[in-house]
């Protein structure tokens, strides 16, 4: 597996670049100890995690150094202020070149860690999506993903919602679909949020391998 490439790094925060296949943050049982965390506070030992990407996404990752700056950056993801943005290769071509999915999530209890859509139960979650690129004889398309909501699996489950499922999806795509890549072709790409301490806003960048 890739190691944890360390993107920006100050005072107050740290911001990663995590390889897909590696956790944030430590699991059940000791095969699932190493992770993200883990691996960075051996090398920034006051690093304290602030958010989480699916194991198999890759990419930005920002964790608070203390509390303070974790509790002041978990405000700005709550509060959303921040932007993030995912680039992603999906089954399909999609008739317009961009767009938006508004269905509420909730947890698919019986089959956790799965997320479903429910329009009772579920709670409101919002991505925009806009296409990149479109790869007709492969069948696929590229886009850019910008999340207005944090919802776990949101960006897997809303794709997927509208026919377009995240090609190597283990839990949401098609067998077909799910094989069509050795990974989840889900990147955190940018992420653009309020400095803990100044205020003033952060941009950190990572291109996607794919």
């Amino acid at each position: 597996m890739d190691e944890l490439r360390i993107l920006y790094c100050d005072e107050a925060l740290v911001a990663v670049d995590k390889p897909a296949g590696l956790l944030s943050v430590p699991g059940r049982g000791p095969d699932k100890a190493d992770c993200a965390i883990t691996r960075l506070q051996q090398r920034v030992a006051d690093a304290l995690v602030v958010h989480r990407l699916d194991m198999g996404t890759s990419g930005i990752l920002v964790f608070g150094r203390g509390p303070a700056a974790q509790r002041a950056l978990s405000r700005a993801f709550e509060q959303r202020l921040s932007d993030k943005r995912y680039e992603a290769w999906v089954a399909g071509l999609p008739e317009a070149d961009a767009g938006e999915v508004a269905l509420p999530l909730r947890a698919d209890w019986p089959r956790r860690p799965r997320q479903m859509v429910d329009a009772q139960l579920g709670r409101p979650a919002l991505t925009r999506w806009q296409v990149l690129a479109r790869d007709a004889a492969g069948g696929r398309s590229r886009l850019a993903l910008m999340p207005v909501t944090g919802r776990s699996h949101q960006l897997r489950v809303h794709l997927a919602a509208i026919g377009h499922p995240i090609l190597g999806d283990e839990l949401y795509a098609p067998p077909a679909d799910h094989a069509a890549a050795p990974r989840l072709l889900l990147h955190a790409c940018r992420l653009a949020l309020p400095h803990p301490v100044s205020g003033a806003t952060i941009v950190v960048e990572s291109p996607a391998p794919f």
